[in-house]
C-alpha cells in the first residue's frame, strides 16, 4: 500500500507529460499497472476471481 503523500504527488498534473505516474485505484501500487482497468495486477486478480469485473473470467486449456 502506497503511502497518501505518494499517490496525491501522483495526481498532481506534472511539469512534463513524460512523468506521468499512472497508480492502481485501489491500492496506489505503480508498478504491473493495466490501464484497461485502472489497476495492478493483484488488484486486477483478486477482484476476477471474485467476479467483480465483467467479462473476465479465469482460462482454462
Amino acid at each position: 500500500m502506497a503511502k497518501k503523500s505518494v499517490i496525491a504527488r501522483a495526481k498532481k498534473t506534472p511539469k512534463f507529460s513524460t512523468r506521468i505516474v499512472r497508480r492502481c485505484f485501489k491500492c496506489g501500487r505503480k508498478r504491473a499497472f493495466m490501464r484497461d482497468f485502472d489497476l495492478c495486477r493483484i488488484c486486477f486478480r483478486e477482484l476476477a476471481n471474485e467476479g467483480k469485473i465483467p467479462g473476465i473470467k479465469k482460462s482454462s486449456w
